[in-house]
């Protein structure tokens, strides 16, 4: 017994290793395998093993207690029934989860590779027959994750360079017309609409979705892109300076739409100087090529170093906005239960660009996606004609009628102050129309850093004047939005809720025909969920 339950405790914790592991490459998975944000989250969420800690602390006072009255190697026992029970308990993030664990290839290495040192570094545990070594143990569990990922690295870039060079090698050869298009937020939008432009048009791809990273736009382009293809719309993602850079040079693109510059993903960036100098990496990329044009939104003016590249170039810019010196001038815009009407003035012509979409901010959008298809060769009447059949995007203030009787407004990853304050407007309006109530669900918006407070005080307001309900997931994150909403007079009611599972079981219970429900984002699990460790 004394040489064997040494195995034995390994052979189990090798087992609750195997199941342990994937919760947590979970969220670093949606952490993008970024070590020093997964680190972080591990220390701000503290997500730090307890239960199984405390039960292997109970079993060693246990096994010192009774030393003199059970077998030596019980207490290796003890541990491998401890590790072997809650193993077996452990939840499956392939299968539970709102974004559930991917084993792509590259998380299948890091795991296999994170497994290996469990079990050498549990070998060293296992002789040395403490508690106290299996408690480190389990609490290394993370950290030997993302040491595997540390370890893996130069494999990873080698993988990576393998990669991206097929698919340069893929683009080169079928050689679309190239279309990057970023922003703060609009970019999915914008590209969804022009995709539908240009696909009546031609033959077109888009990358879905929100794929807007280096390996997610190279798979595309080698599982995606056809012969014929003459339109390749590129959403480009900026995670840091030099994000945008990156993938023009992967994609070169010959036109660029920049949507807007401001506060989403400001934890990252700190300041909107900084924003504005990451999105215009596009424009310093498109306009490398002679013939390149940007599709720009006047309000990305707002920044001084926008403002200032823009009149450098200006002949090279189309931009669309409000203002008499626009190039595209926005006249009016109207919403209505059947879609969003935005009549626009191009070279002294009036159109009116009507699509079946929800939400005034669309407007920009739909503007720029109809003087970029212009600039692409469309013409002007084909461009309207096709907008009139533009499907609702996705998760972006999409309207669905539920069978109930209740009407659903899915803007879960709509994920910003501007759409936001769009979303509130149309769940009045709908409201208006039904004669139900308006039932608000939020967790606020992520990743805004100092201005956290600032921006959910002003939204906690507004809410108030648009919410009868307001189903608040995690106010912990966003306080000032909690107390901004009751200091409102005539302000609903406000109930704080823990994740949407709760939102849609307080929904299931409580909503009536005819109420209209707004889901207002949707928190990734790595910021919704604390794991129960």
């Amino acid at each position: 017994m004394e040489t064997f339950t040494p195995l034995l405790a390994l052979i189990a914790f090798a087992f609750f290793a195997s199941r342990r592991l994937p919760r947590y490459l979970h969220i670093f998975q949606q952490d993008e395998y970024d070590g020093r944000r997964f680190l972080r989250w591990i220390s701000t969420t503290r997500a730090f093993d307890k239960r199984v800690t405390l039960a292997l602390l109970l079993g060693g006072i246990a096994r010192l207690l009774l030393a003199n009255l059970v077998p030596h190697g019980t207490g290796s026992l003890i541990y491998a029934v401890l590790f072997a029970l809650f193993a077996a308990f452990e939840p499956d993030p392939k299968k539970e989860a709102k974004k559930k664990l991917v084993m792509t290839s590259r998380a299948r290495r890091i795991f296999g590779t994170a497994f290996v040192l469990c079990l050498l570094a549990g070998g060293l545990a296992s002789q040395m027959r403490s508690f106290w070594a299996w408690v480190f143990m389990v609490q290394a569990i993370p950290f030997l994750l993302a040491l595997a990922n540390v370890l893996l690295s130069p494999l990873e870039a080698s993988i990576q360079r393998r990669i991206l060079n097929e698919a340069m090698a893929r683009l080169k050869e079928v050689d679309p017309v190239v279309v990057g298009i970023t922003g703060s937020f609009g970019k999915t939008s914008a590209k969804h609409i022009l995709g539908h432009i240009l696909e009546m048009h031609a033959p077109t791809l888009f990358t879905p979705g929100s794929v807007n990273t280096p390996m997610g736009v190279s798979r595309i382009i080698r599982e995606n892109l056809r012969n014929d293809c003459r339109f390749f719309l590129v959403e480009m993602g900026a995670y840091g300076q030099g994000s945008i850079a990156r993938l023009c040079r992967l994609t070169p693109p010959q036109t660029g739409i920049i949507t807007a510059i401001g506060e989403a993903h400001y934890e990252r960036f700190k300041s909107l100087d900084t924003v504005a100098r990451a999105k215009f990496e596009l424009a310093e990329a498109v306009l490398g090529n002679e013939l390149g044009r940007i599709v720009i939104h006047e309000d990305a003016l707002d920044q001084d170093y926008a403002r200032a590249f823009v009149e450098k170039k200006r002949d090279c810019f189309v931009i669309c906005g409000k203002s008499p010196s626009a190039n595209l001038i926005i006249e009016s815009v109207e919403q209505t239960v059947d879609g969003l009407t935005v009549q626009v003035r191009w070279k002294d012509q009036i159109f009116a660009l009507m699509a079946p979409l929800f939400g005034k901010h669309h407007a920009g959008n739909m503007s720029l996606a109809f003087a970029a298809a212009v600039a692409l060769g469309v013409p002007p009447e084909r461009a309207v004609t096709a907008l009139r059949t533009t499907p609702q995007i996705t998760h972006r203030l999409e309207v669905k009628p539920q069978p109930d009787g209740t009407t659903l407004i899915d803007d879960a990853y709509n994920a910003n102050p501007h759409g936001f304050s769009a979303a509130l407007e149309l769940m009045t309006m709908l409201a208006a129309e039904a004669g139900g109530r308006r039932i608000l669900v939020t967790p606020g918006v992520a990743e805004l850093g100092a201005m956290n407070d600032e921006v959910h005080r002003k939204l906690g307001a507004e809410s108030a004047r648009h919410a009868d309900v307001a189903l608040v997931i995690r106010p912990d994150r966003i306080p000032s939005f909690a107390e901004s909403f009751r200091a409102q007079e005539g302000a609903g009611l406000l109930v704080p809720l823990i994740s949407l599972a709760e939102a849609q079981a307080w929904i299931k219970e409580n909503a009536k025909p005819k109420d209209v429900i707004l889901l207002e984002n949707d928190l990734p699990d790595v910021l919704e969920r604390r794991l129960r460790l």
